[in-house]
């Protein structure tokens, strides 16, 4: 059920994208957020590696798109960066993400630890990946009606 619901939330944000243009995926469009669905894929992206692939496996994995000068550089691409881009990256992180949790339990304990030093479960790592989809989500429902008017999923 749980992976389903994550599912739901992935899909959901990639269909806000569909059928606009690059330009549109690039407005921010509504103000004063800067915050673009270009922006929301790159963001999800560094979110799906950060808790599959840094904290429950442990994996070295650098940032996509931030860094020391801009801890925000998933929500800014640049001037080249595209939507092909993003979406192949998106893809192959949450392809990665799927893999990497197929091997686990639900109850299994990620080889990060919290700020707490408390290990999270696959279970908790679910939960939160789907919390933090339907936030964006909302951010993108937003987002994407001030652009064109589609609402929905």
């Amino acid at each position: 059920m749980l992976e389903s619901w994550l599912e739901f939330h992935r899909l959901t944000l990639v269909g806000k994208c569909a059928g606009l243009d690059d330009v549109q995926l690039r407005t921010a469009s509504a103000p004063p957020s800067g915050m673009t669905l270009l922006g929301l894929v790159r963001h999800m992206s560094e979110v799906e590696r950060h808790w599959f692939a840094r904290t429950l496996d442990g994996a070295d994995a650098p940032p996509l798109y931030y860094d020391d000068a801009d801890p925000d550089g998933d929500f800014h691409p640049g001037d080249t960066d595209t939507w092909e881009e993003a979406y192949a990256t998106w893809r192959a992180e949450t392809g990665q993400a799927r893999e990497r949790a197929a091997l686990h339990g639900l109850d299994d304990l990620s080889a990060l630890k919290s700020r707490a030093g408390e290990p999270f479960s696959l279970r908790w790592i679910y939960v939160h990946m789907i919390e933090e989809y339907a936030r964006h989500n909302g951010h993108a429902d937003l987002v994407r009606e001030r652009i064109d008017g589609a609402t929905g999923d």
